[in-house]
């Protein structure tokens, strides 16, 4: 396993927020958690890219129990991408891209012809190169996102922690970052676990979805088998009718009204 929890407690001022959680990602898995508001999501992510010290149980990173490992070390492994990142004032794509090889530099901090290398890469896989002298001030949301994705492939890490990656992004910009967030899993091989709020977006570009509720995993398990009319009633408290999209091969959902209603 690439992460593990083992009866996992997370929680503020000692307020647990995920209580009792046991999962596994696998290398080389898309996994998407999903679960209403409060539910713990970003919560878990943090505590995976260890911004976050559990209240009570084990996380562990490659089998090594994470709070022991060195945060050079930590961010060779994981990258994390948090909602909303800010920039400092002024900074071009490029300078902003740089800052993913910051865990390799070395004590001096200037890059080496490999880094620049990294970085000219991780431009061109997020069609960033005729960009990369712009300010991040002056560029779209969904450039600006894909900034942030190309900084998180220059740090070369296995596994990437995107949480909410089409926050505030219209439908279009929405499918081209979940389009390159796949192209990350598939054809580069990097482990990613995120989170999302669309739950048509995590049935169509996930191998796999985690439902949290009440700080808790009810439902893990192949886009089938995870979004039910139950489980959007149960996590979601909607009534809604689940179909298949058969040009895509993914379960999609529409909704009808709260169950609450």
């Amino acid at each position: 396993m690439v992460i593990e929890a083992r009866n996992l407690v997370l929680g503020y001022d000692g307020v647990p927020v995920i209580d009792g959680m046991d999962l596994s990602i696998r290398d080389g898995e898309l996994v998407t958690i999903v679960g209403a508001n409060g539910c713990g999501k970003s919560t878990l992510l943090r505590a995976m890219s260890r911004n976050l010290r559990p209240l009570a149980g084990t996380l562990l990173l490659d089998g090594r129990p994470l709070r022991g490992i060195s945060t050079r070390e930590v961010s060779r492994r994981v990258a994390f991408l948090s909602q909303s990142p800010s920039v400092p004032p002024g900074f071009t794509v490029r300078e902003l891209v740089e800052q993913g090889r910051y865990p390799y530099a070395s004590w001096t901090g200037a890059l080496t012809r490999r880094d620049r290398d990294v970085v000219d890469e991780a431009l061109a896989a997020a069609a960033l190169r005729g960009m990369q002298d712009r300010t991040m001030a002056t560029l779209s949301g969904g450039e600006r996102q894909r900034a942030w994705i190309a900084m998180a492939l220059a740090q070369e890490a296995p596994v990437l922690l995107f949480d909410e990656p089409t926050t505030f992004l219209d439908v279009h910009h929405q499918l081209q970052v979940m389009d390159l967030v796949r192209c990350m899993n598939r054809e580069r091989g990097r482990t990613i676990v995120m989170v999302l709020h669309d739950l048509n977006h995590a049935a169509r570009f996930s191998r796999r979805i985690v439902a949290l509720r009440e700080g808790r995993v009810y439902a893990d398990g192949s886009p089938e088998a995870v979004l039910t009319p139950a489980m959007l009633r149960d996590v979601f408290k909607i009534e809604a009718t689940v179909l298949r999209d058969e040009r895509q091969g993914c379960p999609y959902y529409l909704p009808i009204g709260s169950a609450e209603a």
